[in-house]
C-alpha cells in the first residue's frame, strides 16, 4: 500500500497546529493570570499532544498486527495514559508556579477542539480497518 495508515497521516496533519495552539494557550492565560498560567496552559497542550501522537502511533502499530492487538493497545493505552495523567497532575501541583485550574481550562477545550479534527479528517476516508480481509471461514 502506498498510503500511509491513517494514524500517521493524521499526526502529519496535525502537527503544524501544535506550536500554535501552544503559542495561543499561553498567551491567552499569561495575559488573563500571569506568567505562571500561561505555563501551565501551554504544558496543557504539550500533555495533550504528547497523548494524541502516543495514541496514534500505538494505534497505527496495533493495526499492523491484529484486531485484537488494536483492541488491547486501544483499551490498555487509554488506561495507561490515565495513569500516567493523573501522576502527572500530583507531580506538578508540588510546583509552586503551576496552576491546575489554568491547565484544566486549557486542556478540556484543547481535547475537545482536537477530537472534532480527527474526525473531521478522518471522516469520508476508508480507516485501517476498511483494509483488512479474512477469508471465508476464518472468523
Amino acid at each position: 500500500m502506498n498510503r500511509a495508515e491513517p494514524e500517521r497521516e493524521l499526526v502529519r496533519r496535525a502537527l503544524p497546529f501544535f506550536p500554535v495552539a501552544a503559542a495561543i494557550a499561553y498567551g491567552v492565560a499569561a495575559v488573563v493570570g500571569g506568567r505562571d498560567q500561561g505555563l501551565s496552559a501551554l504544558l496543557a497542550v504539550v500533555v495533550v499532544a504528547a497523548n494524541f501522537i502516543a495514541n496514534a502511533l500505538s494505534m497505527a502499530w496495533a493495526a499492523k498486527i491484529s484486531p485484537i492487538a488494536i483492541y488491547a493497545v486501544g483499551l490498555g493505552g487509554f488506561v495507561a495514559r490515565l495513569i500516567v495523567f493523573a501522576a502527572a497532575m500530583l507531580v506538578l501541583t508540588a510546583f509552586h508556579w503551576f496552576s491546575a485550574r489554568a491547565f484544566v481550562i486549557t486542556f478540556v477545550p484543547a481535547t475537545m477542539i482536537l477530537l472534532v479534527f480527527e474526525m473531521k479528517i478522518l471522516s469520508g476516508k476508508r480507516l485501517q480497518s476498511d483494509l483488512w480481509y479474512f477469508r471465508e471461514g476464518t472468523a
